[in-house]
């Protein structure tokens, strides 16, 4: 299986502990960057309610879906408390040229 990357955005279009959505061919993923300045990516969905996560609150490595304050380590996936159980899926990040990417 081959990598597939596809490029999002430009490094400096994510402010430092924000979130943005990306879409392409149908899915919506989640780009965020940290305060360590390193980039990161998941479903964009929340897993209870798929409501878009780059409508939420981005605070210590965290995403907090906008509708029912469901919680996930934006690093991880991992589901961090009711009313979520399911992590959500991420996926491998790259900066080359300024430029961000996504291993889908």
């Amino acid at each position: 299986m081959s990598d597939t990357w596809i490029e999002v955005c430009a490094a400096d279009d994510i402010d430092e502990e924000d979130v943005i959505r990306f879409d392409h061919a149908g899915r919506t993923f989640a780009i965020y960057r940290s305060p360590e300045d390193t980039y990161h990516a998941t479903d964009g969905l929340c897993t209870h309610e798929k409501i878009h996560l780059a409508d939420g609150l981005v605070m210590d490595h965290i995403i907090e879906c906008p509708k029912h304050n469901g919680r996930f380590s934006y690093k991880t996936g991992e589901a961090k408390g009711a009313p979520v159980c399911v992590d959500l899926r991420t996926y491998p990040v790259k900066v080359e040229g300024g430029t961000v990417f996504i291993n889908v």
